[in-house]
């Protein structure tokens, strides 16, 4: 049976597609857009596929970093 479509996996899936579309996009994002983004990400689970859990990984990261630059004031934008 397929698993149910929650609110959070739409609300994920709406803030991956903002940030796919160019890097100027993420940058664009808010630090509340950005911490959800990261809480939403953490939770899903993509051992399964390891291409998935890896892109997971590296986008975390991005986020990371991102979240940082915002906090000490080093962003351009």
């Amino acid at each position: 049976m397929p698993e149910e479509i929650t609110p959070e996996d739409l609300e994920r899936v709406t803030l991956l597609k903002l940030i796919t579309n160019s890097k100027q996009e993420f940058n664009k994002l808010s630090v509340t857009q950005l911490t959800r983004l990261q809480e939403l990400l953490e939770k899903k689970d993509y051992s399964h596929d390891k291409k998935a859990h890896k892109s997971k990984l590296k986008l975390l990261g991005k986020i990371n970093v991102r979240l940082y630059e915002l906090g000490e004031g080093r962003s351009i934008i």
